[in-house]
C-alpha cells in the first residue's frame, strides 16, 4: 500500500532512536509584547499561546502613542543635561512595559538601544538624526544598563542579557540620517549617483566610530552582559567588514552581529548565517553570536505595493494563500524556525511588534492571521519537547523532529513550504506500534484542525487538503 503512495508523496524520515542536540528557545522570539495602551488580556494570552522565549524592544515607541518608551531620546529627553544624574531620565513608561513583558508574558528582554524607525520623508528628520555627541549617548546608554541591571535610579537587578547598538544604520532617510537627507544631489544622473554613494560612505563611517565608541563604552562598566548590533537591513558583507575591521583595530570585541530579512526564499536566510559566521571567523570573533532579529515572510510584491490603497493590490498581496500573513506566510515561517534549529544561528527575532496590522498576529478586526496559528503550533512542539532527533527532509519538505529527555513523548513538524504535494509519507523508526495518534493540520482551507492518524509498519500518511503549502504537527 505504501509503495503505491509514494508516486503521489514527498517521502521524509524520522529517527527517534537518535539523539542530534537540544531545543533553543531562543531561535524562537519576537517583537510582540504589551503595550501600555488597548492591550487587553486577549491579546496577552494570544501572545503568550505562541511560545516565545523573548521579546525585542525595537519601535516599541510607535506602538505606544504618547508614551516615552524604550528610545533613547525618551529615556533621556533634554541632552543638554548631565547623563550621570538619575533626576534626568524618565524611565516610568519604559519599566512599566519591561515589568508587564517579564512578568506576564515571562519573557526575557532584548534591548535595542537608540531609536524607533522615522518615516517622515526625504529630509525631514527629529529622532534619526546622526547625534553630534557620541560619547554623550554613550553614557545615556551607560546609564540606561546601570538602571534595569544594577538597581541605579530607583531601578531594578533584572540581568538582562542583550543590549543591541542601533537598528538598520544602513537604512535611507529612516535610521541614521545626514541632515540634508541621504539621497544623492546633482544636475545630471552621474552626479546624484556619485553624491549618494559619497553620502552612504560617509554614513557608514560615522556609524562605524559611534558602534565602537558605544561598545568599548559599554563593555568597561558592564563586562557581564552581551552587547552589539547594529541590525543592519540585510546581512551586507560590507558594511559589517568595516565594522568588525574597526571593532578589531580598536581592540574590542562585538559579544553579537544582528541583521534583518525579508524575504520568500528560505535559502536566502541560510546562506547568509554561514556567510556571517564566515565573516565572523575571518576578524577573530569566533565567540561571536549571530543574531537575525527582524525576519518575515515577504512574497511576489514591493514595499510599495505592500503600502498601496489600490483595491486590486491589495486584494493580491492580502489575500489568497501567497499573501502577506497567509498560508505560504504561515509555512514560511514554521519551516525557517525549524531550519534555524540546527544551523549556525544564537537567535531570532519574528517582526513585528504590533498586535494588528501589516506586522501583527490579527488584523484590525482580531481575526487571527494564518501565521499566528503557526507560530502556535511550532511553539507547542519547541516548548514540550526538549531533545531534537534525526530527520530527513525534501527539497519543499522541512521536517524538526523531538522528544522528552525520558524519552516518553515525542512529536514533529512536517512542513510542506510551496512543494505542492497532495501528500507526504512519513517513515518513522523508534516509535512503538499500536499507540493512538494524533495530529494537527495547518492550511489554507483550516487554520489548525485535528485529524487522527494510523501507525502502519512504522509509516504515516499525512493528507493534504489542497496543493497548497501545509504544515502538520504530530504528538504521541
Amino acid at each position: 500500500m505504501f509503495s503505491s503512495l509514494v508516486v503521489l508523496a514527498a517521502v521524509v524520515s524520522i529517527n527517534f532512536n537518535k539523539e542530534i542536540g537540544k531545543m533553543r528557545p531562543e531561535l524562537h522570539s519576537s517583537g510582540f509584547g504589551p503595550q501600555i495602551c488597548s492591550c487587553p488580556q486577549e491579546n496577552i494570552d494570544a501572545i503568550k499561546s505562541m511560545g516565545f522565549k523573548a521579546s525585542r524592544t525595537h519601535d516599541w515607541a510607535l506602538i505606544n502613542p504618547n508614551q516615552r518608551v524604550c528610545d533613547y531620546f525618551h529615556i533621556f529627553p533634554l541632552m543638554h543635561l548631565d547623563a550621570g544624574d538619575p533626576k534626568n531620565y524618565v524611565f516610568g513608561p519604559t519599566d512599566y512595559l519591561l515589568k508587564r513583558t517579564r512578568e506576564e508574558l515571562g519573557h526575557d528582554i532584548f534591548f535595542r538601544l537608540g531609536t524607533s524607525i522615522e518615516h517622515s520623508g526625504p529630509k525631514v528628520h527629529f529622532n534619526t538624526l546622526i547625534p553630534e555627541d557620541f560619547d554623550k549617548i554613550a553614557e545615556i546608554f551607560a546609564g540606561t544598563i546601570r538602571h534595569y541591571n544594577r538597581g541605579w535610579a530607583n531601578g531594578y537587578n533584572w540581568n538582562i542579557k542583550y543590549w543591541e547598538i542601533w537598528n538598520e544604520p544602513d537604512g535611507v532617510n529612516n535610521m541614521w540620517c545626514l541632515p540634508d537627507g541621504d539621497m544623492g544631489v546633482g544636475s545630471t544622473p552621474e552626479e546624484i549617483k556619485a553624491d549618494y554613494i559619497a553620502r552612504n560612505e560617509k554614513r557608514r563611517d560615522l556609524f562605524v566610530r559611534f558602534y565602537v565608541t558605544c561598545l568599548k563604552r559599554l563593555k568597561s562598566e558592564f563586562p557581564d552582559i552581551k552587547v552589539g548590533g547594529p541590525a543592519l537591513c540585510s546581512m551586507n558583507a560590507g558594511y559589517f567588514t568595516a565594522l568588525l575591521k574597526a571593532c578589531k583595530e580598536a581592540g574590542v570585541a562585538p559579544d553579537f552581529i544582528s541583521w534583518h530579512h525579508y524575504t520568500a526564499n528560505p535559502d536566502l536566510i541560510m546562506n547568509a548565517i554561514s556567510e556571517a559566521r564566515k565573516l565572523c571567523d575571518r576578524f577573530g570573533f569566533k565567540d561571536c553570536e549571530l543574531i537575525i532579529n527582524e525576519w518575515h515572510f515577504f512574497g511576489e510584491y514591493s514595499w510599495g505595493e505592500l503600502r498601496s490603497p489600490d483595491p486590486e493590490v491589495q486584494r493580491r498581496v492580502w489575500t489568497g494563500p501567497a499573501s502577506h500573513n497567509g498560508i505560504d506566510s504561515s509555512c514560511f515561517t514554521i519551516a525557517m524556525l525549524s531550519k534555524f534549529q540546527t544551523s549556525k544561528l544564537d537567535q531570532a527575532y519574528y517582526y513585528g511588534c504590533r498586535n494588528t496590522g501589516s506586522w501583527g498576529f490579527m488584523d484590525e478586526n482580531k481575526n487571527r492571521y494564518k501565521v499566528f496559528h503557526g507560530l502556535k503550533m511550532f511553539g507547542q512542539l519547541i516548548n514540550q519537547l526538549p531533545v531534537i532527533c534525526e530527520s530527513k527532509g525534501t527539497e519543499s519538505v522541512t521536517v524538526l523532529a523531538a522528544k522528552t529527555a525520558d524519552n516518553r513523548r515525542k512529536g514533529f513538524i512536517v512542513t510542506d513550504y510551496r512543494g505542492g504535494e497532495k501528500e507526504i509519507a512519513v517513515e518513522i523508526e523508534g516509535v512503538a506500534a499500536g499507540q493512538n495518534i494524533w495530529a494537527w493540520r495547518h492550511d489554507h482551507g483550516d487554520d489548525y484542525i485535528r485529524i487522527p492518524l494510523r501507525l502502519i509498519g512504522g509509516k504515516l500518511v499525512l493528507k493534504k487538503s489542497d496543493e497548497n503549502s501545509a504544515a502538520f504537527l504530530v504528538m504521541f
